[in-house]
């Protein structure tokens, strides 16, 4: 039993009955491992979100633009959705907790998932540099970057899936891990090659066309000349 499970098992049956039998003025507060795992769960939500706000710098200092920073990074709440699935299916079979493994797991997915989408933003903006239309470069990079996005993809996926699925001793420790990473792999990558190059193609820089001209302005202004006839 993990300690989560302990943790709510206390809570429901036997702290709840144990303040209901010693009034109002008592309080039961559980420390140890406990307040421990509380604390823990608190530091990782802050240590993922230092985590996210790093990597918005730094592919902003890379691609010198926040609006492709930001594309990047809108694969990321579809990879954390796809953790998530992939807990579910994995608790249909076997109970696995939300422990710090698994919390990590989200972390190590951070760092996962942008790669695919970082291929797809410098691909087209190195055509789109070259004169290259928005969506003749976006059919571009997807040509030429869908290889190695799937074998990006498949490598993580297959590396994680015996932890996931093989059982043994101490398998159950990463396999909380291994389903996050499987699960938001899978996802992102679908989002990266189906969805992905929409947003590229709507983040499309207006090209400042020149204003067309007045007809009186593109015409040669002729000034009429008068003929004098000499009688």
């Amino acid at each position: 039993m993990s300690l989560e499970e302990t943790i709510v098992m206390l809570n429901e049956q036997v702290i709840s009955k144990m303040t209901a039998q010693a009034g109002a003025n008592v309080s039961i507060l559980l420390s140890g491992n406990a307040n421990q795992m509380e604390s823990a769960i608190v530091d990782m939500l802050t240590n993922f979100m230092l985590a996210l706000i790093i990597l918005f710098l730094l592919m902003t200092a890379l691609f010198k633009s926040p609006k492709d920073s930001l594309l990047v990074l809108m694969v990321m709440p579809l990879a954390v959705a796809g953790g998530v699935i992939g807990l579910n299916i994995l608790n249909i079979f076997t109970y696995q907790s939300l422990d710090l493994l698994t919390m990590i797991g989200f972390i190590i997915l951070l760092g996962l998932v942008v790669n695919n989408a970082i291929l797809l933003v410098d691909q087209t903006r190195v055509a789109e540099r070259e004169g290259v239309a928005t969506v003749d470069a976006v059919a571009q990079a997807i040509r030429v970057r869908a290889r190695p996005v799937y074998m990006s993809t498949l490598t993580s996926l297959f590396g994680m899936l015996p932890l996931m699925l093989i059982p043994g001793v101490g398998s159950e420790i990463y396999r909380g891990l291994a389903a996050v990473i499987v699960g938001g792999m899978a996802i992102s990558a679908i989002f990266t090659l189906v969805l992905f190059p929409c947003l590229l193609q709507l983040s499309q820089k207006k090209l400042s066309t020149p204003n067309q001209s007045s007809p009186s302005q593109s015409d040669p202004i002729t000034s009429p000349t008068s003929t004098v006839s000499n009688s």
